[in-house]
């Protein structure tokens, strides 16, 4: 296995350059990565630190630095030591420069600004918090998309990644018969989308929940049998209701999320045209 050092470093949280990293490492395998994070670096002091820590230990460096004098003094000091030094944004910076016949603002940090969508993702955030599986259903007409499923669906985590999108998302548990509240039967401006998964995936995904909390005694929680009737009787509810369905036995939260955004934007898009 080969050993490799890989520096970020950002001047700002991290968030993207940390992102752009794991989206291409998870192509290469048998290599033993030690990662070197390098966030907030705005001013040449700071830089100092960072490029004495790549002296240090050798290795790939990414990048997303705004200020032209800090990009200039870390890729100096890269080529004496012969270490890759690459910014991963500028090929994008440069395409949107091009296309827009514009130059970009060198403010670091700018995608963190206090602006008005950082407050509606707060906004949303909160909604998803006091709306999570069913705990308040009398507003539920503000939310952008409704998620319905049965227990072990990824449907808080959904919820929670699509606020961070500013999409404000509620989550109401399917239980095989209880009846769904009856404000789900007159939603008109919500999206509601029905989540569902393979029974044997989700009796093992409730089974290693229940091994978390110590809890191994079998139950009709985990029964397979009392699971599959349950995840029928979800599905047939959803055809009733002609509600979109997503199977989330494969898909990663992620995956889920971007799913349901589509949808949203799709539905929106038909409603503007029609």
């Amino acid at each position: 296995m080969k050993l490799f050092h890989l520096h970020l470093i950002s001047d700002a949280t991290g968030e993207t350059i940390n992102a752009v990293a794991r989206a291409c490492l998870v192509q290469f395998e048998d290599m033993e990565l030690v990662e070197h994070t390098w966030s907030m670096v705005r001013t040449e002091r700071q830089l100092q630190k960072v490029m004495d820590g790549i002296a240090a230990n050798p290795g790939l460096v990414l990048f997303t630095l705004v200020d032209d004098r800090l990009r200039q003094l870390l890729e100096e000091k890269c080529r004496t030591l012969n270490v890759p030094c690459i910014s991963v944004l500028d090929p994008v910076l440069g395409a949107l420069g091009a296309f827009l016949r514009t130059t970009m603002r060198h403010i670091p940090g700018r995608q963190h600004a206090l602006d008005s969508e950082y407050f509606a993702r707060i906004e949303a955030m909160n909604y998803g918090m006091a709306h999570d599986d069913g705990q308040s259903t009398r507003d539920l007409e503000a939310a952008d998309v409704v998620l319905v499923g049965v227990s072990r669906t990824s449907k808080t985590p959904t919820c929670l990644y699509l606020a961070n999108r500013g999409i404000k998302a509620a989550n109401v548990p399917f239980v095989a018969g209880v009846p769904l509240p009856d404000e789900i039967e007159t939603l008109k401006k919500p999206l509601v989308v029905g989540l569902t998964c393979d029974p044997a995936a989700l009796v093992q995904v409730r089974r290693n929940r229940l091994r978390m909390i110590n809890d191994t005694e079998e139950t009709s929680y985990t029964d397979m049998e009392t699971v599959k009737a349950e995840v029928a009787e979800a599905r047939k509810l959803f055809t009733h209701h002609s509600w979109p369905v997503l199977d989330v036995s494969r898909r990663s939260i992620e995956e889920t999320a971007a799913a349901v955004m589509q949808m949203i934007a799709e539905r929106r898009e038909k409603a503007q045209s029609s």
